[in-house]
C-alpha cells in the first residue's frame, strides 16, 4: 500500500511469511475500503500486521482516521504484533518523518550536490501524524546506510520530548509489551535523547543544543525509554 503500484511487494512478503508457517494475506485498501465492514472484520481477527516499504504518506493517507486504523489499535492493545519495514517503520510513531524537507540543502546548497538534508535546522524536516503505535519516539529508517543523522537530529531538537531512533537496514527495533526496546538483526539502531538537553529557544535560529545523549545499539542491545538506560550486548 505504500507503493505507487498498490500490490508491489505484497505478494512476496506474504510468501515469505507463509514459508515460516504464518497464515497470511496481502490487503491493498483505498480510503473508502478502509471503512468497509469486511476489511474491519479481517483486521479484527489478525494476530500480526505488517506494513511494507515505499512512501509512508501513502499509508497514512489511506488509513489514518479510518475504522481499519481503529481496529489495528484495538488489536495492538490486545497483544497483536505490529511492525513494518522502511515506510512501514516510519508510520509506527505518532510523529512521522515524511521524507521531505522545506528548504533543500538549507541556505548553503552546494552547486555540485543534489543530496538532501544537508543541514541541522529548524522548520526544515516535514513531519505528519503517524499511526502512533509508538508514542514516546520518532522513528527513522535506512539510517546508517543513507546517512540520515541530520534529519533525525533536527526533529529531535524541535521535539525534545520525543526520543529519536534511527534503525539501519536488515535490523529491527523490537518493542515489548511494557515498552522496552531491543535490537536484532545485522546492524544497529541509534538513539538520540534530548529530554535533558538544552536547546536554543523555539523560533531562534540557528538551531543549537548541548548535552544530547546518543547511544549506538548493535544487535543484542536493549534500551529503556522510561529511564534512558542503554545496555550493550
Amino acid at each position: 500500500m505504500a507503493s505507487q503500484e498498490c500490490k508491489a511487494g505484497g505478494d512476496d512478503e506474504v510468501a515469505a511469511l507463509r514459508a515460516m508457517g504464518v497464515e497470511a494475506e496481502s490487503r491493498c485498501l483505498t480510503r473508502s475500503e478502509a471503512d468497509a465492514d469486511s476489511n474491519v472484520a479481517r483486521v479484527a481477527k489478525a494476530t500480526g500486521i505488517w506494513f511494507g516499504g515505499g512512501d509512508q504518506s501513502r499509508l497514512t493517507a489511506a488509513l489514518k482516521g479510518t475504522r481499519v486504523e481503529s481496529a489495528m489499535h484495538e488489536r495492538f492493545a490486545a497483544g497483536a504484533v505490529i511492525g513494518g519495514t522502511s515506510a512501514g517503520a516510519a508510520v509506527m510513531s505518532s510523529l512521522m518523518i515524511t521524507g521531505d524537507e522545506r528548504h533543500r540543502g538549507g541556505d548553503r546548497l552546494p552547486s555540485d550536490s543534489s543530496d538532501a538534508f544537508l543541514t541541522i535546522a529548524r522548520d526544515n524536516v516535514i513531519t505528519a501524524p503517524g499511526f502512533g503505535f509508538i508514542t514516546n519516539a520518532v522513528v527513522d529508517q535506512h539510517f546508517f546506510r543513507r546517512k540520515r543523522h541530520n534529519r533525525l537530529v533536527s526533529v529531535v531538537l524541535e521535539h525534545p520530548d520525543l526520543i529519536g531512533v534511527g534503525i539501519d537496514e536488515s535490523t529491527a527495533l523490537v518493542v515489548d509489551s511494557v515498552g522496552k526496546w531491543s535490537v536484532i538483526g545485522s546492524s544497529a539502531a541509534l538513539v538520540y535523547d534530548a529530554r535533558h538537553a538544552t536547546t536554543t529557544a523555539p523560533g531562534v535560529t540557528p538551531l543549537g543544543v548541548t548535552a544530547v545523549s546518543m547511544s549506538v545499539l548493535p544487535a543484542g542491545s536493549s534500551y529503556d525509554p522510561a529511564t534512558g538506560r542503554a545496555v550493550l550486548p
